[in-house]
């Protein structure tokens, strides 16, 4: 390659990283919820949108909706009354509960702007109300927090910079693997502060917080012996995680 020709990459690569770098920049935006400032590349119609659209595939994945009427009700009870008795209620998220079918995953998720779903598996493991309580509000914390908005507007800007350092020096596959430790760091914070934030809305709703340790052990056991490094994960180990859980209550049981 000429050195005309390479400077000229070089060139291109440099403005559209400059490009992007300011456009993160001007998507820098304070949550009102949580205070935390988050790079957001969409607004709250356009999360809703997003988790009505994948809604349906979701449950698709894990065997449909459950079909016991009862078990769905005490899900949207349990999830409807963390929302009315918290911060979640003044937010513009539609917030739906969906108990799945899926018998042997043991999982539970949010989807942008108020989607949230419990498999079976998980929801049968549960000893009480108080440890669903905890899971639909760790799900919730996910939800008012942006998580996926975040992660989805960081992808966006690791993309660019990617294609912009194959352009000028053939560098994307490195900044692509800069983007990827920088989402799995987000990840695990998402997890802290949507636990964090899953005890206020315990404490709000009267629940007892205690439980979501128990949820955390249950968490534990079912990942077995052979559990991923944390390192490894975008979820925190389950031991950090109830070390934390135990701060936030202490932190809000008497406020």
């Amino acid at each position: 390659m000429r050195r005309g020709s390479l400077k000229i990459r070089l060139l291109i690569g440099a403005a559209i990283a400059l490009f992007f770098v300011f456009k993160k920049c001007s998507q820098r935006e304070e949550n009102p919820y949580t205070g935390r400032m988050q790079t957001i590349s969409m607004d709250a119609k356009e999360e809703i949108a997003i988790g009505l659209q994948s809604a349906p595939q979701m449950a698709q994945q894990h065997g449909g909706l459950h079909p016991n009427n009862q078990y769905q009700a005490l899900v949207d009870n349990v999830g409807n009354k963390l929302v009315n008795n918290s911060i979640a209620k003044k937010t513009p998220y539609k917030y739906e509960f969906h108990l799945l079918a899926d018998p042997n995953t043991i999982n539970a998720f949010a989807l942008p702007g108020g989607q949230i779903f419990i498999t079976h598996a998980l929801f049968s493991k549960l000893e009480n109300e108080d440890q669903l309580a905890g899971v639909l509000g760790h799900e919730i914390g996910h939800v008012l927090g942006r998580h996926s908005a975040e992660r989805i507007a960081e992808s966006e800007y690791w993309q660019g910079l990617a294609t912009a350092g194959s352009v000028g020096a053939d560098m994307g596959g490195l900044v692509s693997g800069i983007g990827q430790n920088k989402l799995l760091t987000n990840g695990r914070d998402d997890e802290l502060e949507s636990d964090e934030l899953g005890v206020v809305f315990m404490l709000k709703a009267g629940y007892n917080p205690e439980e979501m340790i128990g949820v955390m052990k249950i968490l534990k056991d079912a990942a077995g012996p052979n559990r991923v490094p944390e390192f490894k994960s975008t979820h925190p180990d389950p031991d950090n995680r109830i070390e934390k859980i135990r701060e936030a209550i202490e932190k809000y049981k008497n406020q």
